[in-house]
């Protein structure tokens, strides 16, 4: 089940555009890439440990924190900012995973530099 999950992430992620999803060998993970920064992150392999970490609004992610077992804050990010998600939840489903990631990449999208913006948006 987590493999499928994994691999469901990482297509929904490529969806997006100008997204990129691709293991990173430096940092050793699969890494969510919009522009060359950094969406999301995930474990490389599928383990009970396995988590994926996104991007989201520090008020949401304290209630998401709150009402989720599986969700903690960003393992290796700022905690405000960041959960990481367990992927052998069955809280959370794959659906719910969708909509993190797309306002991770919303919210990354959002702190781009305008006139980066405004150049891919014109490619679209």
């Amino acid at each position: 089940m987590i493999k499928e999950r994994m691999k469901s992430l990482q297509e929904f992620g490529k969806t997006l555009p100008h997204a990129k999803v691709y293991y990173r060998e430096d940092w050793d993970c699969i890494y969510f890439d919009l522009l060359g920064k950094q969406f999301g992150l995930m474990s490389k392999e599928a383990t009970d440990k396995s988590f994926i970490t996104l991007k989201g609004n520090p008020e949401t992610n304290e209630i998401l924190r709150e009402t989720y077992d599986d969700i903690i804050p960003g393992y290796y990010a700022n905690k405000k900012h960041w959960n990481s998600i367990y992927l052998k939840t069955s809280e959370i489903t794959n659906k719910e995973m969708y909509q993190m990631i797309q306002t991770s990449y919303d919210l990354v999208w959002k702190n781009l530099p305008a006139k980066i913006r405004k150049e891919h948006q014109e490619k679209s």
